[in-house]
């Protein structure tokens, strides 16, 4: 049995790993933002070397749409940068041997070569709305690979595509597209609005992963052999894609939410708001080669979401 602690297991992810672990018979370990401020370096340290966890699963982060990316960029980077730093640092001092950091595709060039290959990496300027967030993961992903060089511990790095599902945050303006959508539609319907409005002409292409395949992604990763995940990977360039490796269009996005949601009315697109890059697909096949595959595909994993957040919402009223 070993001992894991799960950093953010109230976000999105963390939830999730924390569900996928729960019959795996090993001793789980959480800590809410109350019991446990992980920007405080002396707070997380004294946490870990009580703790003495065999393995670390850092799910913990800041996340937000383009419009909170735009808005907050101090705190992006600055609390991103916070949590990585006293979590990988705490994690070598008080022991730990086993550490998957969880990054984002936001770490790639906004002009990158589609499908994104994981030597991509700093080959080129970042998207512009994201980069204090890219810029802290990319030093996250660094982090651990340094450790990994100069102190031989096993600290790995997974970089999802975009997540969505169980545990979104649905905030109307600073939650991740596919929430943002499923909010704005289903309160369209329910007020009986006519038309819905959406950032962007529709065109830019993204890929989405469901926070389910994710989790098991994450735990399949932190537990393939060392030798295997060495002869994979190089030292410097030591991470991996988690994509189901098909993107869509904004547009067709928005159309398949209206169709779960069940909205009939129009939907007008604000050409004059951002969308971000062009196109973001993951080349997931160094993933793929390891065994690992996706169990949703897009349609699915939409119709799963909106009811998970119905049942979140009746939860509120």
């Amino acid at each position: 049995m070993s001992k894991v602690f799960i950093a953010g297991h109230r976000g999105m992810v963390g939830s999730a790993i924390l569900r996928h672990l729960k019959n795996s018979g090993d001793e789980l370990i959480t800590a809410s933002r109350d019991e446990l401020d992980l920007t405080n370096q002396v707070k997380v340290e004294a946490f870990f070397e009580y703790h003495k966890f065999d393995q670390v699963y850092l799910a913990a982060a800041k996340v937000g749409g383009i419009f909170a990316n735009n808005t907050y960029p101090a705190e992006f980077i600055y609390q991103n940068l916070m949590i990585q730093n006293n979590i990988i640092h705490s994690a070598f001092k008080s022991g730990v041997l086993k550490l998957l950091f969880l990054g984002s595709s936001c770490i790639y060039p906004k002009h990158a070569k589609q499908p994104i290959l994981e030597s991509e990496l700093l080959s080129g300027y970042l998207e512009p709305t994201n980069e204090p967030y890219a810029i802290a993961k990319i030093a996250g992903l660094k982090m651990c690979e340094s450790y990994n060089r100069q102190h031989g511990v096993d600290y790995r790095s997974v970089m999802p595509t975009n997540l969505y599902g169980p545990g979104d945050n649905y905030h109307p303006q600073n939650s991740h597209v596919i929430p943002a959508l499923i909010r704005r539609f289903h309160d369209a319907k329910t007020n009986k609005h006519k038309e819905v409005v959406v950032w962007g002409a529709g065109k830019v292409l993204r890929e989405f992963l469901h926070v389910d395949d994710m989790a098991k992604a994450s735990i399949y990763v932190m537990n393939l052999a060392n030798e295997t995940y060495q002869t994979h990977t190089k030292p410097m360039l030591s991470h991996l894609n988690v994509g189901t490796g098909v993107d869509c269009s904004i547009k067709e996005l928005a159309t398949s939410i209206a169709t779960v949601v069940d909205f009939n009315g129009a939907i007008k697109w604000d050409v004059d708001k951002p969308e971000g890059a062009p196109r973001k697909l993951m080349d997931s096949s160094l993933l793929l080669s390891l065994g690992w595959r996706p169990k949703y595909d897009l349609m699915e994993g939409l119709v799963d979401t909106y009811e998970h957040f119905k049942v979140t919402l009746m939860k509120k009223l």
